[in-house]
Order: C-alpha cells, then sequence, then structure tokens
C-alpha cells in the first residue's frame, strides 16, 4: 500500500511524555448530564404510573408497569411464540452479532482503502451510496426471494444496513488526517507501514468507532423489521406475534428488552472509545 500526499490524510505524531489529566469540571459536567438522564427517566416512568392508576387510556393500550412485570416473568420462564425470552434474545443477538462482525472484518479494510486510494474510492463508494439510500424493507423482498426465508437472507440483509456507515466512518477517518503530519513523518524517514499503523489508523479510529455506534442503531432497527416479516423466533417476531394478538403487555416487554439492548450496546462503545481513544474531543 502506497501511501500519497494528494490525500487529505494527517497524522503528524504527537509526542507526549504522559496522558493529559482530566480536569475537575469535565468529570463534574459528565456527572450531572448522568444525573439529567436519570431524572428524565424518572419522569418518563412516573407518567406512565400515573397514566395506568389514572385511568388516562385504556390498559389494552397502555398496560400498567406492574402488568408488563409479571408477563415478563412469564414469558421468561414458561415463554411465549414458540420459545422463552432468551431464547428470542438469543436469536436475535446472534443475526445482529454477525451481520456486525462481517461488516468490520470487510467494511473497515475497505473504507481505509477507500481513503487512501482514488481507485478504491471511485470504484467502491457509488454502489455504496447507491444501495444504501434504499430502505432495507425495499430490498428484503429480494433477499427472501433469491436466498429464502432462513438465516442467510436475514444476516445478508443485516450485514448491508451495517456495513455502509462502517466504510463510510473508516474512509472519512482516513480523509480527516492532516497531510502534514503525512509530509513531515515522511520527511523524518518513516517507511509507508509505520505511517499507517502509527499515525493513519489511530487518527481514523475515533470516526470508526461512531461509525461502529451508528451502525448498531441501523442493525438493530433492520433486524427488528426483518424479524416482523420473515422469522420464526426473535425479538420481532414474539413482538408480532404478541400484537397479532392484541398482548400489549408482551409488546410492551419485547419494546423494553430491546431498547435494554441497545443502551446496553451504546454504553459498552462509549466505553471502549475511553478507552481506545481516550484523547477524542480533547485535542
Amino acid at each position: 500500500m502506497t501511501i500519497t500526499t494528494d490525500l487529505p490524510l494527517d497524522l503528524a505524531p504527537t509526542i507526549r511524555t504522559r496522558p493529559p489529566r482530566r480536569t475537575a469540571k469535565p468529570v463534574a459536567a459528565e456527572k450531572g448530564t448522568v444525573l439529567i438522564g436519570l431524572a428524565t427517566f424518572a419522569i418518563l416512568v412516573g407518567l406512565w404510573f400515573a397514566a395506568s392508576h389514572f385511568r388516562w387510556t385504556s390498559p389494552l393500550f397502555l398496560p400498567s408497569p406492574a402488568e408488563v412485570v409479571t408477563q415478563f416473568r412469564a414469558v421468561a420462564t414458561d415463554g411465549y411464540a414458540e420459545g422463552t425470552l432468551l431464547d428470542h434474545l438469543g436469536s436475535s443477538l446472534w443475526r445482529i452479532g454477525m451481520a456486525l462482525a462481517i461488516a468490520l472484518v470487510v467494511g473497515i479494510p475497505l473504507g481505509l482503502s477507500m481513503g487512501l486510494n482514488r481507485w478504491m474510492r471511485g470504484i467502491f463508494s457509488v454502489p455504496i451510496d447507491l444501495y444504501w439510500g434504499l430502505p432495507p424493507l425495499a430490498y428484503l423482498p429480494l433477499m427472501i426471494i433469491w436466498l429464502g426465508i432462513g438465516e442467510t437472507s436475514k444476516i445478508l440483509l443485516l450485514t448491508l444496513s451495517t456495513f455502509a456507515p462502517v466504510c463510510f466512518s473508516a474512509q472519512a477517518g482516513v480523509r480527516s488526517v492532516p497531510v502534514e503530519r503525512i509530509n513531515a513523518a515522511l520527511s523524518l524517514g518513516a517507511k509507508q507501514w509505520q505511517i499507517f499503523t502509527s499515525i493513519i489508523l489511530p487518527s481514523a479510529l475515533p470516526e470508526i468507532l461512531t461509525g461502529f455506534r451508528i451502525a448498531i442503531g441501523a442493525g438493530l432497527s433492520t433486524l427488528v423489521a426483518a424479524e416482523l416479516i420473515a422469522a420464526r423466533s426473535g425479538l420481532g417476531y414474539m413482538i408480532m406475534s404478541a400484537a397479532n394478538f392484541l398482548a400489549t403487555d408482551v409488546v410492551f416487554v419485547g419494546l423494553i428488552v430491546i431498547a435494554a439492548l441497545a443502551f446496553s450496546l451504546s454504553a459498552g462503545m462509549r466505553w471502549l472509545e475511553r478507552r481506545l481513544v481516550p484523547w477524542k474531543g480533547k485535542i
């Protein structure tokens, strides 16, 4: 791989004897943000309790928190729609995990190549742009026609929905590197692979992690939609089965589990960003 200076890449190695200390002010701001979030969550739960207690709407449309908790235990132990809650959660996690793994293994190298090489960028950017502009459900029927209603069609659909954010974020990360850093490293005698591993890749990592967080959200929304149409297991399938029988409390159980899953994955990504790119937002 040849790194040329016509690319808007840059990553001059900045030497620090030790990482900058976090001041008390940013830490206090982070704690304040967490407290605001917890207060907002408490208000929403309180409104839910009030709406069910004062019968602002029919329990058919808005079950009480107690009913949802009871149904959660029933689904977790006795199961619903041909499987327990753990079975449905495991099916959904396996599908989204496979799709994200494929998107990472293929999307990151391709995105880095597109950022480094104009030919790769010219060849792949248009096809990815064209399919990414389509809603995943628009080409889900084609997936089913070509590959059937098995796992292959769903995993391919999820891979397509998560691939573009990962690929384009890797490309954007490379293109955001200032070219002066590349030139400075070359003038100091750095090899091509040293520039890539020590300058380009670390600088692109924050963008890659951001793209991965976006891919998680896109994958989860596509996962539920795919399971609503062509699945015999999964959280989306459980929600659709419950909706067909007007079991709103089971629908709430599925929605809460999906929300908790999305929150957990997002929190995990934020933790990973703090460990891998602690300088993000500080320089």
